[in-house]
């Protein structure tokens, strides 16, 4: 404190870190990145462990003996769902009743804003069935959910089957203190968001959908089941939710504990633990875990039926089997065996999960990184931010200076519409790209030979690339010539809006806000009217939001192993858009909001300061 109280001394500091700004930033920079690689280092991680008492996985037995009988009634399931030509509603609603459960249905209905290629869907119609297991041992205000989704085709029947199984055993035990309800969505997302929002009497969406005549009490946590084949190799676990909330972590480690005590093999991200961690192969796996990890939580989008119970403040997780070309083979009945344990762990709990973390990032299943751990890595590239703007600060602040006949050079100083036109302007850019492509699709199918998806895809891609256009020197719109001092003013609001902008996006996606400071706050520090224009230019192209996202694509192709051309990574890219879309329109994502309206904007203002004259 004495440091800055001290006229003197603030003076010193001042002119320190003005003198010293670009290493600095670059220093910052530098270890910002090496921060988050470092993440991946195994003794720089925390080891996974139970936070809650409730839930160690040696106080439960687990008996469930039907896998065969489970594989079935999915058998069965096909047959009847291949007869119908979808849900098989009356047989489903037949089953749950032989099976002691009380069973409802939902009738639910979406408009899509355009036609879902990936999926060829555009008035969808479906039924979500499912049955409540009454818990005998208690009032029955608190539940649990197990869902498995219909799946088009061959998929996900064995899961149907398997969950069927579990309610035919958990009705015959009376150890249960929760409400445990089964529930089979149909379409996917869509039919888990109607279900959610009409057992929660909210509708955020716009969905029509009937009341549900049934509940259940509070749910304190969900499991979303995915088994396409009657045995298989590992079991994958799928955390990531909307807007890339993250489960308790305890539920993950529920898992991990049951894997571990059952003996199956269970991944993330695809990915087996190693304990290799001091070799270059085990590093370079671990960092590709994270970097999945972290990819996933940046699109925003749900990647399970789990992801939407995140919303409503409920613990879920999805679990997806994997049939590989190992030789290890796990059967239904040991599927079947994990959930009846991780349920009865879950009924024990006195209160919601709450006691281990919620923001987290893992590079394997045994290990960790908690949010004290990598905001650091952010924070470093956060104050690059803060300290162009102490020096702009400084610059525009300094006291006139002397001219060489003596009288006094005062810089004229920026009139407020030279400030606020580009301002204006580039904002007004980023709500023709949140609005226009959806309002403008029926225009453009008449006047060119193209569908209502790529309408919508094209047009999003024409006003992002005509905003480098539009704002082009906008400053002299109203108020002539520019100034010296007029785009310093402009990219000091620029840079704290764009670090009050990323810190915000940070606190509630951090990968997200990851990923935009990694590309933004580069041009953010050191692009003036002064650099060549040509280079600067681009360069700010490149580190512009659409080519980190055509980046990204190409990126978490090669993490998957699964590299693509660059005509197959230009077709992902456009999917990746349309997607991001319909996930805005139809469970709320806010990723393309953010950087349709707040993003884009941000980085016009840094490029009309680039050409500023």
């Amino acid at each position: 404190m004495g440091l800055l109280s001290d006229p003197n001394r603030r003076r010193a500091l001042i002119g320190m870190l003005t003198r010293l700004n670009a290493p600095i930033c670059l220093i910052c920079y530098m270890a910002g990145v090496a921060w988050f690689m470092g993440l991946a280092f195994e003794p720089f991680t925390l080891r996974t462990y139970m936070s809650e008492n409730a839930m160690g996985s040696t106080m439960v037995e687990e008996r469930f003996p039907s896998g065969e009988r489970a594989l079935a009634t999915g058998r069965e399931f096909a047959a009847h769902k291949k007869k119908n030509g979808g849900m098989p509603v009356d047989w489903l609603v037949r089953t749950m009743q032989s099976r002691g459960l009380e069973v409802f249905t939902q009738h639910f209905s979406r408009k899509l804003p355009f036609p879902d290629e990936d999926k060829e869907r555009y008035m969808v119609k479906g039924t979500n069935v499912y049955g409540i297991l009454r818990a005998p041992r208690a009032p029955r205000t608190e539940a649990l959910v197990l869902s498995a989704p219909c799946s088009p085709g061959n998929d996900n029947n064995q899961a149907v089957g398997l969950l069927l199984g579990l309610a035919q055993y958990f009705r015959s035990q009376i150890y249960w203190a929760k409400d445990i309800i089964f529930l089979v969505n149909e379409h996917d997302l869509i039919g888990m968001q109607a279900w959610l929002e009409g057992y929660h009497h909210t509708n955020t969406t716009g969905m029509d959908w009937s009341p549900l005549q049934g509940r259940g009490g509070s749910i304190q946590a969900a499991l979303s089941l995915e088994l396409s084949s009657d045995v298989v190799t590992s079991l994958d676990l799928v955390l990531e939710g909307l807007n890339g909330q993250l489960p308790n972590l305890d539920l993950a480690n529920l898992f991990y504990a049951f894997c571990q005590k059952i003996g199956v093999l269970c991944t993330i991200q695809g990915k087996l633990p190693r304990n290799d961690w001091d070799t270059t192969s085990g590093y370079s796996h671990a960092v590709q875990t994270m970097m999945l990890m972290v990819l996933k939580q940046a699109s925003g989008r749900p990647w399970g039926d789990h992801g939407l119970f995140l919303r409503y403040h409920i613990e879920a997780a999805s679990i997806k089997g994997v049939n590989s070309f190992r030789q290890y083979k796990t059967d239904a009945t040991t599927v079947g065996r994990l959930m009846e344990g991780m349920y009865r762990k879950l009924n024990n709990l006195l209160e919601r999960l709450h006691q281990s973390y919620f923001f987290y990032l893992m590079p394997s299943l045994t290990r960790f990184v908690s949010i004290g751990y990598y905001m650091p890595a952010f924070g470093l590239l956060a104050v690059i931010l803060l300290l162009r703007a102490l020096d702009l600060w400084v610059q525009l602040s300094s006291p006139p200076t002397k001219t060489e006949e003596g009288g006094i050079e005062v810089p004229s100083s920026p009139g407020v519409l030279s400030i606020l036109t580009p301002l204006v302007i580039s904002h007004l850019t980023g709500v023709a790209l949140y609005t226009l492509p959806i309002l403008s699709q029926e225009l453009a199918v008449e006047h060119f030979p193209v569908s209502e998806t790529e309408a919508v895809v094209l047009t999003a891609i024409a006003i992002y690339t005509a905003g480098l256009a539009l704002p082009h020197n906008t400053h002299r719109l109203l108020s002539g010539e520019g100034t010296e001092q007029g785009w310093k003013v402009l990219k000091l609001v620029a840079v704290l809006y764009l670090a009050v902008l990323l810190g915000c996006t940070a606190l509630i996606n951090f990968s997200l806000g990851f990923i935009l400071a990694l590309t933004l706050v580069p041009l953010a520090a050191f692009i003036t009217p002064h650099v060549p224009k040509a280079l600067s230019a681009f360069v700010m192209v490149v580190l512009s939001p659409g080519f980190t996202l055509l980046f990204a694509v190409f990126f978490f192709q090669e993490l998957q192993e699964t590299p693509v051309s660059v005509q197959e990574g230009w077709m992902l890219f456009l999917s990746v858009i349309s997607q991001g879309i319909l996930d805005h329109a139809l469970y709320g994502s806010l990723v393309y909001p953010l950087v349709a309206l707040l993003v884009y904007p941000c980085w016009l203002l840094f490029w009309n300061i680039l050409f500023w004259k």
